[in-house]
């Protein structure tokens, strides 16, 4: 069990931590459409939604990012590819707000700035929903220029940062940042410095590392071993497997009910999640938990110290509707006291 005074130490440890990112980073855009507005557009005779608002901040590693700023990170120093375009320097524009070193983000005319657009309209209960969303990202490889740039970029940020997160999230393989070199490199920079974090969280490859603490929700983790979802001791058991084959800990979240830990040669442990009332958005959550996780791992927590951290992040973020929520310290220490009560 974390205790109050382990929490408030650990949440005072965090501004003194720079962590290296990797990962695409993307540009979330959200347009709330005026629900009071009617038009016709004269060309199609179809509605033309009226934007109200335009929001926009970093998704993806962004969202990462996000979270980690928010708990108090001192430095973030992302290493990632964007395009030379007008979603690019609005991207930008919405870093300049976090504690964030620019200097290791590639801007490049050959890419697309990775771009979530999210139509949001009111429900008739007054809750903002999502309409289709509209992607906007490069469909094919990085360059081979681009791919030793981000190698280049790597090396330099492992050797100037506490520890680094990894954020593979494109589905395609060796379509994004974390492509099969970038994995080389940062096997051979785990290998040279075997005690230093690297965090990885990949949705579809996460059977492709075998280095470094792996994080991934109990879906992918399932999927990754070909094993049946119906009983929580098989994700365990996945959580092992993977723990053999990296000798680190493997994080698996299980929404509402936590995250297990999986261990090479002991049992795998489960910490619970924190339950809350009334509607909720999940989006985002498994970074949120991700944030916290590798930031009480930097400032010396426990596993199950730090996977407790995460859960608390999790439970608070997913309570923001209609956005992809954030954490304080402040609400952080107020959910902990709310789950004494």
């Amino acid at each position: 069990m974390l205790e109050f005074h382990k929490l408030q130490t650990l949440l005072d440890q965090f501004s003194k931590l720079r962590i290296g990112l990797i990962g695409d980073l993307f540009l979330d855009r959200y347009l709330d459409i005026n629900p009071d507005v009617y038009e016709l557009s004269v060309e199609t005779d179809l509605e033309a939604y009226q934007v109200q608002e335009v929001r926009n901040a970093p998704g993806a590693l962004g969202t990462v990012m996000n979270n980690l700023a928010a708990i108090g990170i001192g430095q973030l120093v992302p290493v990632t590819v964007i395009g030379n375009d007008g979603h690019g320097f609005d991207l930008l524009k919405a870093l300049s707000h976090l504690p964030v070193e620019t200097s290791h983000i590639l801007e490049r005319d050959d890419r697309l700035t990775p771009t979530y657009t999210k139509p949001m309209q009111r429900s008739l209960d007054g809750q903002w929903c999502e309409l289709n969303r509209l992607d906007v990202r490069h469909r094919e490889p990085l360059s081979p220029a681009a791919t030793k740039a981000i190698q280049t970029h790597i090396s330099e940020v492992f050797q100037s940062t506490d520890g680094m997160i990894v954020l593979d999230q494109i589905n395609e393989p060796n379509w994004g940042v974390v492509n099969s070199q970038v994995r080389t490199t940062l096997r051979e920079l785990q290998a040279s410095q075997p005690d230093k974090l690297i965090f990885i969280d990949s949705r579809t490859q996460i059977q492709e590392f075998d280095f470094g603490i792996l994080k991934s929700n109990h879906h992918e983790l399932m999927r990754a071993v070909s094993m049946s979802e119906t009983a929580e001791k098989n994700v365990a058991q996945a959580a092992c497997h993977f723990s053999q084959r990296t000798d680190q800990p493997v994080f698996c979240t299980l929404g509402e009910k936590g995250i297990v830990i999986g261990y090479k040669d002991q049992p795998a442990i489960h910490v619970p999640g924190f339950s809350v009332a009334g509607p909720i958005d999940i989006v985002g959550a498994g970074d949120s938990a991700t944030a916290g996780t590798v930031a009480s791992l930097l400032a010396g927590a426990t596993d199950s110290e730090a996977a407790t951290v995460g859960n608390l992040v999790a439970s608070i973020t997913i309570q923001q509707l209609g956005t992809t929520g954030i954490a304080t310290p402040a609400q952080i220490l107020s959910r902990w006291r709310e789950t004494r009560a």
